[in-house]
């Protein structure tokens, strides 16, 4: 909490405070001499400002005066009305004070305040907005996100998966041509998977589970979405996370049907229980209530005993 001063407004001060609300005067000096604010100079309208501003910077003030100034500013505001004040500039050296020390200031208040990253992940969407010319070669706008066109290599080898002659396909996005690529098409063990994915970039990853639920054999394609936390850049992370949905669908209306979306930070997260678990989850809503044993046979029924 400030401390103020008890220093007030002399009576010429506080007339002269009274003619200021008329708007005919542009600047005015104020010091403190004798305990009290006392009217040193003023200027009317009539002056230029621009070129009046730099003449009223005050000169280096000694520590204990510069301590009293701050203490009494509330007050002085007070006096000549707080309401009149629209702006206050306070400077502790020259350059801060003059002309273009005040139109820098009037820069910085006029500046956005700093974003935080999930505001600059939403500044990013709103710089991929489309335009309504939309063909093949453009990227669209859905429900679901931003969708960019895939290279027809891509949609060869989702259309080959889907026919049984890959177990995995990396996609990735090129930023600058918003376009969606093939990184490559194979056949790998679920061992190697996690080497397949990058430590630092995005990547969609489309991968052929093999195995056993319940006694049943199955192969299901899985959708992971891989973001190595924030070592990617903002636009990246935005990108890859606004095509994605659009993405699986384009996938899908490609006949290869996607059993389970995952999305990972790190390749060592696809382990075989990771996917198992993602694929056939354990239900934990629907246990069975638990069965209080029954007592010993030949007990009979409770009976009330009443103590005497």
């Amino acid at each position: 909490m400030s401390h103020q001063t008890g220093i007030k407004a002399n009576d010429q001060l506080n007339k002269f405070f009274l003619k200021c609300k008329d708007g005919h005067v542009r600047v005015f000096k104020v010091a403190i001499e004798e305990e009290q604010l006392v009217l040193k100079e003023h200027k009317n309208e009539k002056h230029n400002w621009e070129k009046d501003f730099d003449n009223w910077s005050p000169d280096t003030s000694p520590t204990r005066q510069k301590m009293l100034y701050a203490s009494t500013k509330a007050t002085l505001k007070q006096e000549f009305g707080n309401s009149l004040i629209k702006e206050e500039l306070h400077g502790t050296v020259l350059p801060e004070v003059t002309l273009e020390g005040y139109k820098k200031h009037k820069k910085n208040v006029a500046a956005p305040a700093p974003l935080s990253s999930r505001e600059e992940e939403l500044q990013e969407l709103k710089r991929t907005e489309i335009n309504t010319d939309i063909s093949i070669n453009t990227k669209q706008q859905t429900l679901g996100g931003v969708s960019f066109p895939m290279l027809e290599s891509a949609q060869d080898a989702i259309k080959d998966m889907a026919r049984g002659s890959y177990d995995y396909i990396q996609l990735r996005i090129d930023i600058p041509e918003e376009t969606i690529h093939l990184v490559t098409a194979e056949n790998i063990s679920l061992e190697k998977l996690p080497s397949k994915v990058p430590l630092d970039t995005a990547r969609y990853h489309l991968y052929k589970f093999k195995h056993t639920h319940e006694g049943d054999y199955m192969e299901n394609i899985v959708f992971i979405y891989s973001m190595p936390g924030y070592n990617c850049t903002v636009k990246e992370r935005m990108l890859y996370s606004s095509c994605k949905n659009p993405l699986t669908e384009a996938i899908s209306n490609l006949g290869l049907e996607i059993v389970k979306k995952i999305e990972i930070d790190v390749g060592s997260e696809l382990t075989e229980q990771f996917l198992y678990e993602e694929l056939h989850p354990t239900n934990t809503l629907y246990r069975p209530k638990f069965a209080k044993p029954k007592g010993p046979p030949g007990r009979g029924p409770k009976r009330m005993t009443k103590n005497h």
